[in-house]
C-alpha cells in the first residue's frame, strides 16, 4: 500500500527527507499528444525513420515532456496540496532518453530551508530525479518553493 500525503507544510520538510512517487509508464501516445499540446514535433520523436538514423536508433520522448511527468508524478504524492504558495524556479538536466515502454519513477528529496522571519511561508529548495526501468536517472533538477507555514 502506497503512502499518500496531503498539504504539508514547510516545517514538515526537514533537510534529506525523500518522496518517491509510483511508477508511471510512457507510451507513444503520451508523445503524441505532448507534440499536439507544445507544437514540438522535432522529428526525433515523431519521425520513426529520422529518428532511426539518429545516435539512439528509435524515436523519444520530449525532455519538457518527461519533466512534466515528473511534476503530475511529485504533484500526485499531495506533499504540496494546498501548502504552495509558488513555485519560484525549476532546473532540468537531461542525463538519458526516455523511450516509450520505460517505467519511470520521481524522486524528490529535501535539499535546504530557509525560513522567511515574519512571513507565513517558508523557501524550501529539492532535489528531483527520474529514474527508469534500470534505476538510471533519466532527468535530475532543482526545485525551490514558497511554502505555507504551519498555522498561518
Amino acid at each position: 500500500m502506497e503512502t499518500v500525503y496531503r498539504g504539508l507544510y514547510f516545517e514538515d520538510f526537514e533537510i534529506g527527507r525523500e518522496f518517491r512517487s509510483p511508477g508511471r509508464t510512457v507510451t507513444e501516445a503520451d508523445t503524441v499528444l505532448f507534440a499536439g499540446l507544445s507544437g514540438d514535433f522535432n522529428p526525433l520523436h515523431m519521425n520513426e525513420s529520422f529518428a532511426a538514423q539518429s545516435p539512439y536508433g528509435r524515436r523519444m520522448a520530449h525532455g519538457a515532456l518527461v519533466q512534466s511527468l515528473m511534476t503530475g508524478m511529485i504533484a500526485q504524492l499531495g506533499i504540496f496540496e494546498g501548502t504552495t504558495v509558488a513555485l519560484r524556479r525549476l532546473d532540468s538536466t537531461f542525463k538519458n532518453p526516455v523511450f516509450f515502454g520505460d517505467t519511470l519513477v520521481a524522486t524528490i528529496q529535501v535539499d535546504d530551508r530557509k525560513e522567511l522571519r515574519g512571513r507565513p511561508q517558508g523557501i524550501v529548495t529539492f532535489r528531483t530525479r527520474m529514474i527508469n526501468d534500470d534505476e538510471k536517472t533519466v532527468a535530475e533538477g532543482k526545485w525551490i518553493l514558497l511554502l505555507q507555514r504551519r498555522g498561518s
